[in-house]
């Protein structure tokens, strides 16, 4: 029978870990990560070379030579990640996911709880075989165009999007990177604690589908009504954005120096400030101007800048303005451009840099009208602004240039293709090739690092895959990050941090029953996981659970799997998960509407889980 925290503390015989310079130098480590992840001061990738870094530099306190620090890129997790990352990649170019979003949006028609029925069924089952931050990053505009269809607010449905593939991600093995690397540290600590071994692929598959139905129902039946309408159905991208206020219409007046110069002359000579989004040339009009364009007498230039910038046409040489400024029609009348708004993804070369939307224009032939980061508006200057994952662009283009950013990696589209280009014929062999690896996994003939890249490799030779694409299938910077994670974890476990951190919660736990200390530490999870990564939440405190329920006589395969679930339920802010910060621009939401209708799902989740933990493998 297990005993209390308080009990082992009288019958214990082992003594409280010294403090040594060791631990206190790994803690400090530690601390450093945390900061880093949570101030995001660098990006992800970075901070996990720089923990490599450091805890290398510092081996006679860490314990982590050269070999062990870079281990993690060779370790069976990070490996077997990157493998699912790309069969992941393979199933989304045959356009199976948005079949399936599309055909339960026929089902969901103008009622609201059937429209989040059907984005919950379209997401949670897949999420559980595929990775799913692609699976929402393809979803995003088909759950916001049943959103339209319907005449309901995205806002309504694109967090339950989200959070329907974080409950999904709990129904297999392979569901998310945090349970691969879970595995593999349960597998690590099995010399020290014999119940704890490798996950098997359906290994806590009957937990997960309760989670999944739980959570379903209360985002069907409760989770929308908590959900404000940030955004209104069918939203005028203009009002929205406000973009009157920083829209003017200047022409080139006869004589203009600006007469057989091009857009990017122009572009100089009336300031950083200015970025011209459209040319009207004898009738015609151009959007997304490329740099080069020539400019003629009596030419407009449609411009976008600041709000006080636009008095100052007035006095510019060589054009004057036309109209009054503030004048959207130009924009919206327009029967080529489209106005959509993009979303920096998570891999995407655009994070960490500083928005210049004559170079954006040159690049991705989209003319950029408005900026959201973390929610907020940037209604004033947006040149200059630094992009993070998450932030949302309005911008015009051609629909055949949307038609090519929805293939990008670098953002996702928040609307459908025009002319959608899957590989619909390759659908059947991708789909036979991830169930033969889910089939070779489960029935243990080789293990799932084995399969995933035979998997990969029957993906290229059937063409579902170009080589090329691999690379572009990958988000490199959770294989960064798990590579410099995964060597914390292992300092963690060498200096006796681990141990000291799992006497300190028994300890503090006093006379707790078990379940108690185990439903704390899903919270403990779940509160870390919000504020730095899911698998730095896993690694950091997998050593830590499995210490403290040895020293409680407690089952340590327990804790691992409450550590593990709670890992996968950033439910209370957009940072904890990738998914969270797709979202974030297109529903327009505040930092606030997360946790309004996540903390009670949390709580419900962190109940039924450790309630299911307790019954299916006792604690």
């Amino acid at each position: 029978m297990p005993l209390s925290a308080c009990d082992f503390l009288a019958q214990a015989t082992v003594t409280r870990p010294d403090v040594t310079t060791d631990i206190l130098v790994v803690f400090g480590v530690v601390a450093l990560a945390l900061v880093l992840f949570l101030t995001e001061r660098l990006p992800i990738d970075v901070t996990a070379i720089l923990l490599i870094v450091v805890l290398v530099v510092l081996e006679p306190w860490t314990g982590i030579d050269p070999e062990t620090g870079i281990s993690g890129f060779a370790n069976e997790a990070t490996i077997t990640v990157l493998a699912m990352l790309i069969l992941s990649g393979g199933i989304s170019r045959t356009g199976i996911v948005q079949e399936l979003g599309r055909r339960m949006a026929d089902f969901a028609g103008e009622s609201t709880r059937k429209q989040v029925f059907a984005t919950v069924a379209a997401t949670a089952p897949v999420s559980g075989f595929l990775n799913n931050t692609p699976v929402v990053a393809l979803l995003v505009p088909v759950v916001t165009d049943v959103a339209n269809r319907g005449n309901t607010s995205p806002s309504k449905l694109l967090i339950p999007l989200s959070y329907a593939s974080q409950l999904g991600g709990m129904l297999t093995l392979i569901g998310t990177s945090t349970n691969i690397l879970a595995s593999d540290v349960s597998a690590r600590l099995g010399s020290e604690y014999p119940e704890l071994h490798r996950f098997s692929m359906f290994e806590f598959t009957k937990l997960g589908a309760i989670v999944v139905v739980v959570g379903s129902l209360y985002l069907i039946f409760v989770g929308h009504y908590l959900l404000p309408e940030r955004v209104p159905p069918r939203a005028d991208y203009l009002e929205e954005y406000d973009v009157g206020d920083y829209i003017a219409d200047v022409a080139v007046v006869p004589g203009s120096p600006l007469v057989g110069e091009t857009v990017r002359d122009a572009t100089a000579a009336l300031g950083p400030d200015i970025d011209v989004v459209q040319v009207v040339h004898g009738g015609e009009r151009s959007v997304a101007p490329r740099q080069g364009t020539t400019l003629g007498e009596g030419d407009i230039l449609v411009v976008r800048t600041g709000r006080h910038a636009i008095t100052a046409f007035e006095d510019a040489v060589g054009v004057e303005p036309v109209g009054r400024p503030g004048r959207v029609a130009t924009l919206s009348e327009s029967t080529d451009g489209v106005l959509t708004e993009l979303v920096v993804s998570l891999d995407s070369r655009l994070v960490g840099e500083r928005l210049d939307p004559e170079s954006f224009r040159e690049e991705f032939d989209a003319a950029v009208l408005g900026l959201r980061s973390r929610g907020e508006l940037m209604d004033e200057r947006i040149v200059g602004r630094r992009l993070s994952v998450g932030d949302t662009l309005l911008v015009q283009a051609l629909p055949d240039t949307l038609d090519q950013l929805a293939r990008s990696d670098d953002v996702i589209v928040a609307r459908e293709p025009h002319r959608p280009d899957y590989r619909t014929d390759k659908a059947p062999i991708a789909v036979a090739i991830m169930l033969g690896v889910v089939a070779v996994a489960a029935l243990e003939i080789y293990p799932i690092l084995i399969a995933a890249l035979a998997g990969v490799v029957a993906m290229v030779l059937t063409g579902v895959l170009d080589p090329n694409e691999l690379y572009d299938a990958v988000e490199w910077d959770i294989i960064f990050l798990l590579a410099g994670v995964i060597p914390l974890g292992i300092a963690l476990e060498r200096t006796g941090a681990a141990t000291l951190l799992a006497f300190a919660v028994v300890e503090t736990a006093g006379a707790l029953p078990t379940i108690v200390v185990l439903w704390l530490f899903y919270l403990l999870t779940a509160l870390l996981t919000n504020v730095i990564s899911n698998n730095a939440s896993v690694v950091l405190l997998i050593p830590v659970a499995a210490a403290a329920a040895a020293g409680i006589d407690a089952n340590p395969f327990a804790f691992v799997l409450a550590v593990t679930f709670a890992a996968s339920t950033a439910f209370l802010g957009p940072i904890g998960y990738q998914t969270n910060l797709f979202v974030y621009g297109p529903g327009g939401y505040r930092f606030t509407d997360y946790a309004r209708i996540g903390a009670p799902l949390q709580l419900i989740l962190s109940v039924v889980t450790v309630l299911g933990i307790a019954v299916f493998w006792s604690v």
